[in-house]
């Protein structure tokens, strides 16, 4: 039966010498099917063996059409955005869709009371609200900020390198990541290319290579026997390094030019850019620069004996800023919805917050504040009072998400005993004494409040004594801004993670939750006096 699977392998190509180990000359093209071997034929049929994402996208659909739920929907968010700019290009379609209008931060605004708008910048971070009708000068607003970066690894400048035999990617670790994670997986490129035009102008491109294209092969384990006693721990310079060809000595000949010295056009492999300008179908003498991230290939899915969980890359924190996205989408979606509205509703999406957010797209510029303050000047006209601004940030608030650490089943001695947040059951409340999160007393009671009022339930988490904590944006935001700030999130496993896993239960829950705050949280609010005076 053996001989038959050669031959019908053959048949397909008929002679090995034919297909050579490495890429050929960037004008000379070819393709290999993908090939699916039968156990029960144990015979070879060329056809691709993954559904195509039109195919997935339809199946995601019908899970949504079916119980209500918006997995589906983030599901096929997952899968568009593969790095921080196809995450916020995405957002960008859907509030369009929506008839929300975009605005320029380079320009005049023109707003009014039950409109909708949002703004980019960089292409990787985003703001977007809707003003309530009955919005008066000095109301607050309303707020959920995530991030739409996560772990990764990133092409260096100058991405071209060898090693004997081989064609090899130079890359930079970003953020936290579990970077043993990342071997033996099926990668490839996403980002972003500026592209030359034919008038002389530059553009800006995304791209995607949508195949696996690159793998960072483990050592065997019969070379490195005691792997598994002394535990995986690669070196992440020359290690961490992924495999993107073969080499052909006699048609890649080696370049004599060194580092900075090097042409632009020797910094990249001439493969990877011939790739690249076939996406984007254009030159590859008009690609001027790149900004490319490495991304697993794998699909987003579902998973669990009854698909309960969610498998994905970037769960932490694309998850947070999808059900931040719906949430404001549906929340103002039909007339009328912003008519008894009297505050700004608003998403704050940011980009660099697993490296720190201090960035002009990160939450540590002052993008939000700007965005507020525009707001409201636009909206007062000529009838700016005393403190205008500063009154309306007073009556705002703000929910931070990022995703939570579930308690481990394996682990479970790494979580505090009585905060043990589990996945199906719930929004994560998170509170740190020493101000690693933004959570008060007062924020936490509010926020619980609005879930109290539609039977939405909540968790709460708190680190180990003995352990550090993580932040997030929210305590940024809060002292940089002044706003009332909670902590929250998705509780989740495999966190930094090149795979991560959370509860389907729970992005329900949460986009539930951030579009009751939308709609509940003013009256609630009105309820609590913290500050004035009494007896």
């Amino acid at each position: 039966m053996a001989t038959v699977a050669r031959l019908q392998l053959l048949q397909l190509h008929p002679h090995p010498k034919l297909l050579k180990p490495c890429f050929l000359s960037p004008r000379i093209k070819f393709k290999l099917p993908n090939f699916c071997f039968s156990s029960s034929s144990r015979s070879f049929s060329a056809f691709r063996c993954l559904s195509s994402n039109t195919d997935q996208i339809r199946q995601n659909s019908s899970h949504n059409e079916k119980d209500g739920s918006i997995v589906g929907d983030l599901l096929n968010y997952l899968n568009e955005s593969w790095t921080q700019f196809h995450a916020t290009a995405e957002a960008k379609r859907q509030l369009l869709a929506a008839g929300f209008h975009l605005l320029n931060e380079n320009e005049e605004w023109e707003l009014k009371p039950g409109g909708r708008y949002f703004f980019t910048r960089n292409m990787s971070s985003l703001v977007a609200f809707s003003i309530g009708e009955n919005y008066n000068t000095g109301n607050g607003f309303h707020i959920i900020a995530a991030h739409t970066d996560s772990p990764c690894l990133k092409l260096k400048p100058i991405s071209a390198s060898s090693k004997p035999g081989y064609l090899m990617l130079n890359v930079q670790t970003y953020g936290g990541g579990l970077w043993h994670t990342w071997f033996d997986r099926d990668l490839s490129v996403a980002g972003r290319v500026i592209v030359r035009s034919d008038d002389g102008s530059f553009i800006q491109r995304l791209v995607k290579i949508n195949r696996p294209l690159l793998r960072i092969p483990t050592l065997a384990i019969h070379l490195n026997r005691t792997v598994n006693q002394d535990g995986f721990k690669p070196n992440l310079e020359t290690q961490l390094v992924p495999l993107l060809s073969t080499r052909c000595e006699e048609e890649l000949p080696e370049s004599k030019e060194q580092g900075p010295t090097k042409s632009s056009k020797a910094w990249h492999h001439p493969q990877l850019l011939e790739v690249l300008s076939e996406e984007l179908d254009c030159c590859v003498d008009d690609i001027v620069s790149l900004e490319l991230n490495v991304c697993d290939t794998q699909a987003s899915c579902l998973g669990g004996m009854n698909n309960e969980f969610i498998f994905s890359g970037r769960l932490d924190n694309l998850a947070s800023s999808f059900c931040a996205l719906r949430a404001l989408l549906d929340s103002c979606s039909s007339p009328g919805d912003l008519s008894n509205e009297d505050a700004v509703r608003m998403i704050a999406l940011f980009d660099n917050e697993e490296v720190g957010s201090d960035s002009i797209q990160g939450a540590g510029a002052p993008t939000m504040f700007q965005a507020m303050r525009r707001i409201v000047s636009c909206l007062a006209g000529e009838n700016v009072g005393e403190g205008t601004v500063e009154r309306a940030i007073r009556q705002s608030f703000l929910v931070s998400a990022d995703m939570a650490h579930g308690v481990h089943p394996n682990f479970m001695d790494k979580h505090e005993e009585n905060h043990r947040p589990q996945m199906q059951k719930g929004l994560v409340i998170k509170h740190n004494a020493n101000q690693r999160y933004a959570t008060s007393g007062v924020t936490a009671f509010l926020f619980k409040e609005v879930a109290k009022i539609h039977n939405l339930p909540t968790q709460e988490f708190v680190v180990r004594n003995d352990m550090g904590c993580g932040s997030t944006i929210g305590p940024i935001l809060a002292a940089g801004v002044g706003i009332r700030t909670v902590d929250c999130g998705i509780p989740q496993l495999s966190m930094h993670s090149v795979r991560e896993i959370c509860g389907k239960e729970d992005v329900d829950t949460a986009y539930k939750l951030f579009k009751a705050f939308y709609k509940t949280f003013s009256s609630v609010d009105r309820k609590l006096s913290v500050d004035e005076f009494f007896h």
